[in-house]
């Protein structure tokens, strides 16, 4: 997922987007403990994925106080 693509949703559907890595993240990690995981790099793109959304969320927050001053 690319930052520009972040960028134009709404706030519900990048809180969803985060839930859905999230989940995504934890079923990585479950089959990397159990040893079936082929696709090692798959857990840092999530990561940096779950990152880029929290960014958007926060700089959405900031502009949303900003606009109420």
């Amino acid at each position: 997922m690319k930052a520009s693509e972040i960028k134009g949703l709404s706030r519900d559907d990048l809180l969803k987007r985060e839930k859905d890595a999230k989940e995504e993240l934890f079923n990585l990690r479950f089959q990397q403990a159990a040893g079936q995981l082929e696709n090692t790099a798959r857990l840092s793109t999530v990561k940096k994925d779950i990152a880029r959304i929290k960014t958007e969320l926060w700089a959405q927050e900031i502009a949303a106080e900003k606009a109420k001053a």
